[in-house]
């Protein structure tokens, strides 16, 4: 038996090591990824199972009764404030980094078991905190929720421009066909979705005026996003303005979906298939966000980028001017530039920590079921709140030009 398990833990620790070989090999960015993905499948488990082990730590305030709920917060802040730890330590050391012959560029690329080590100590040294400390956490973790949603929301404005002006520069007749075509289903899908909503959460028999509030106020946004877009006086388009449209329309669907179960306006709460959906769907939702942040971070606008990035540089790509001036091949490895920045994108997954973690734990809510994920009138709000603030976003790209024409708007 001893032999047997012996055999296991090599052939386990050679798996390991392999896949940590082939992380640094290809991308670091998926290496990272993927232990975000193990620490909400982490935060997940111990919600539903973990309860009954943190009542057993006496550093945790056992002097009250706490209820089920109470724990399975903790249990989430806890692996929460691990990762947060492992990709904020991360974010402060790469600061700075500007090519890849700084010796941090391994660092980021390589030592995948020591990291993956680091990031399972931090994980399991953050059930030794004291409950004092993890109150302060979970206040903190609202605004860095808060603020993750707005830098995904700048991400988003960035990507639908740069989509726009790529296929305008081709200035050819098929291209403008496909904006058109791209731009009409998004609209139609917008105001398509918004009419199942109408379905959905404004049930005949109820006052409902809140939800129907939110629907108008996502179609009257789409519409003024349309007219503003094709005013003579904006410089914008079609396609950004419908693709902002639908994504408002999808803000406010995830919006109304979390209002409790027990509201009779909440056309989902009879379904116990749309329940065990929506939890998955949260899910896969959340992993899906913050990849896309993640991999977008530092190449989707010229701000994010390190100021040593080939964006910046003149009209001839950085390569051809070291070979113009005669630089030997090692001078021309030394000034490669990186391609993102290394401690943003590091950030991006700290702040994801805090913004998953509200989700997994109701934004810190006791008050509410626990067999749902983002249920609860604060996440309701937290929703309708970055919709609105996505609309106002939006619109500042448009009009800010025209109101400012004495300054330069990248």
């Amino acid at each position: 038996m001893s032999c047997c398990l012996s055999c296991c833990a090599s052939l386990t620790c050679g798996l390991c090591t392999s896949v940590a070989s082939g992380i640094s090999q290809k991308s670091a960015r998926i290496g990272y990824c993927g232990l975000f993905g193990a620490s909400l499948i982490l935060s997940w488990i111990l919600r539903e199972v973990g309860a009954p082990l943190l009542e057993k730590l006496p550093w945790i305030d056992s002097s009250h009764k706490h209820t089920k709920e109470w724990y399975q917060v903790q249990a989430v802040l806890r692996v929460s404030l691990g990762n947060f730890l492992f990709f904020g330590i991360l974010a402060l050391i790469m600061i700075g980094v500007k090519d890849q012959n700084d010796r941090r560029d391994s660092w980021h690329h390589g030592g995948w078991v020591v990291k993956m080590i680091i990031w399972f100590l931090l994980v399991v040294l953050s059930f030794f905190i004291p409950d004092v400390v993890m109150l302060g956490y979970g206040f903190i973790s609202k605004f860095g929720a808060g603020l993750f949603l707005l830098i995904q929301v700048i991400i988003l404005l960035d990507c639908t421009h740069a989509w726009n002006d790529s296929w305008v520069e081709k200035d050819e007749q098929k291209w403008y066909i496909a904006l058109l075509a791209v731009s009409v289903g998004c609209y139609i899908g917008a105001y398509a979705l918004s009419g199942i909503l109408f379905i959905w959460f404004n049930p005949s028999g109820y006052d409902c005026g809140l939800n129907v509030f939110f629907l108008v106020m996502t179609m009257i946004l789409a519409f003024l996003f349309a007219v503003i877009s094709l005013h003579p006086q904006v410089n914008g388009s079609l396609l950004p303005a419908s693709v902002i449209s639908i994504y408002c329309a999808y803000l406010c669907y995830t919006g109304l979906q979390s209002e409790p179960r027990d509201y009779e306006c909440n056309g989902l709460n009879k379904s116990r298939a749309v329940n065990t959906g929506t939890l998955v769907l949260g899910m896969i939702t959340t992993v899906l966000s913050v990849l896309y942040s993640a991999l977008r971070a530092g190449s989707s606008t010229t701000f994010l980028s390190p100021p040593s990035s080939p964006r910046f540089g003149g009209n001839k790509p950085l390569l051809e001017e070291e070979l113009e001036e005669g630089k030997t091949k090692k001078e021309e490895k030394e000034a490669i530039p990186v391609s993102y920045s290394y401690s943003f994108f590091h950030l991006i997954f700290a702040l994801a920590s805090m913004y998953s973690a509200m989700l997994l734990s109701g934004w810190t809510s006791t008050d509410g079921s626990t067999d749902l994920i983002d249920v609860g009138w604060t996440s309701v709000w937290v929703r309708i709140g970055t919709e609105w603030v996505t609309a106002g976003l939006y619109i500042w790209t448009l009009v800010a030009p025209s109101l400012f024409p004495d300054r330069e708007f990248a």
